[in-house]
């Protein structure tokens, strides 16, 4: 029995819906919409996909034998990004997966978006517990020693009571990442004027790290390589507003510390404790970092393990290549990315999910955040010269992760499936 258009596309649509508002890129999105359609006897549908908002178009010429005109759907849905949640993206996937071969009838579908939309989140614990243990992995992925680490995991803790019950309930996107940055510079400040840690650029590093906006990066790069150039401008230009903010909360930070204290406290560059220097201490730490933040973003718990090692492999030759290979970091960075990029691809196939669930977590380790927290902090202390050549570097590297990503995105997926036509479609 053929199914009506509008119900069709309103399970095409709802399904769409839950994959944009969880972080999912534009591409999954359309081809997921499409599948779902299609599968159902709707080849007409159409489907155009920005970064907040769907519209969706259908038309079936079939008539009545009772005559009539044919039957049309139109409607547009503007979705704003509340919160990644990838659990629900992987649910969404597999659901796809039963659709396209003949498991699931629209009915049943219908129930299970239902059931998807309304699963709840992670609990609040567990939420605060992965941005303190993500606070510290990477305050030691970036030289902290075990006291930075310590202050870190505190900090983390009351950074997530802040933005729980004051900056994403009460304060604009803006001006709540502002205050994130800032809440976290202030409380490392504090705990490094009392001498509760050493070094007081990877405390301040390790603590932001929760808060760079790393899945509107990625997605943003993924979505230009997919020739998605307004969705991805788009999500490039929120994360570097989100970068912007971060910046300005760091500063902020410094400027009252300064205020009161009666000047910027001087640092002197990037301190490496040869409690956390060696290549075992920083595989661990990335492993755990990366760990953390798949509880952040949603991830499901049977693959927080994954994607915890795609971005220990991925940071660990990185460290090869620099340390041993006297590689440029530049370069370095870019075939890092390319392999988390691929590793992520073979996550994919092996846990038949979307690649994005171990690319986003993984590539964290490569990201700018010590340039970010340089550039910042010369800016604020005066030296010109400095704040230039660390965002040059910063600027640099985000480049060599863009290039990486693209670059792996290139590779047909068959290396990674094994053969064509693979079950686990769309886990690029």
């Amino acid at each position: 029995m053929e199914n009506e258009l509008a119900e069709v596309l309103e399970v095409a649509s709802e399904a769409g819906h839950i994959l944009l508002e969880n972080g999912a890129e534009i591409s999954r999105v359309e081809d997921i919409m499409a599948r779902i359609a299609t599968t159902y006897g709707v080849d007409s549908g159409s489907f155009f996909v920005i970064s907040n908002g769907i519209f969706t178009t259908g038309r079936i010429n079939h008539v009545r034998s009772g005559g009539g005109q044919a039957q049309t759907y139109a409607n547009v849905e503007f979705i704003p990004l509340k919160g990644i949640q990838l659990s629900k993206v992987v649910a969404v996937n597999r659901l796809s997966y039963d659709i396209s071969n003949g498991l699931c009838s629209l009915e049943q579908a219908r129930e299970r978006l239902r059931i998807i939309r309304n699963a709840p989140s992670q609990p609040a614990w567990m939420t605060a517990l992965c941005t303190a243990v993500g606070a510290a992995g990477f305050s030691a992925v970036f030289g902290g020693s075990w006291l930075d680490c310590a202050a870190a995991f505190v900090v983390g803790l009351v950074l997530f009571l802040y933005m729980y019950f004051v900056s994403v309930r009460h304060l604009s996107k803006i001006v709540g990442g502002l205050s994130n940055a800032l809440v976290a510079t202030l409380l490392c400040l504090a705990f490094y004027r009392i001498g509760f840690g050493g070094s007081l650029s990877n405390m301040i590093i390790g603590s932001i790290m929760p808060l760079i906006p790393g899945v509107p990066f990625v997605n943003g790069v993924r979505d230009l390589a997919n020739s998605d150039y307004l969705a991805g401008l788009t999500r490039l230009t929120d994360a570097m507003l989100g970068f912007v903010c971060i910046a300005l909360g760091v500063a902020f930070g410094f400027m009252l510390d300064g205020w009161v204290f009666g000047g910027v406290i001087a640092l002197h560059g990037l301190n490496v404790s040869p409690q956390t220097a060696s290549l075992a201490v920083q595989i661990l730490a990335a492993f755990a970092g990366t760990f953390a933040f798949a509880g952040l973003f949603g991830v499901p718990r049977p693959q927080f393990t994954a994607a915890g090692l795609v971005g220990a492999a991925g940071w660990a030759l990185y460290l090869i290549l620099v340390r041993y290979a006297a590689a440029a970091p530049m370069i370095a960075i870019i075939l890092a990315s390319v392999f988390v990029c691929m590793l992520a691809r073979i996550a994919a196939v092996w846990q038949k999910c979307p690649a994005q669930v171990f690319l986003l977590c993984g590539i964290f380790p490569l990201v700018p955040g010590a340039g970010l927290f340089w550039f910042t902090y010369y800016m604020v202390s005066g030296q010109f010269t400095l704040s230039l050549s660390s965002g040059w570097d910063a600027v640099k590297a985000a480049v060599a992760i863009v290039l990486g990503i693209i670059l792996a995105m290139e590779l047909p997926q068959r290396l990674f499936s094994g053969r064509k036509g693979h079950p686990g479609h769309m886990v690029h």
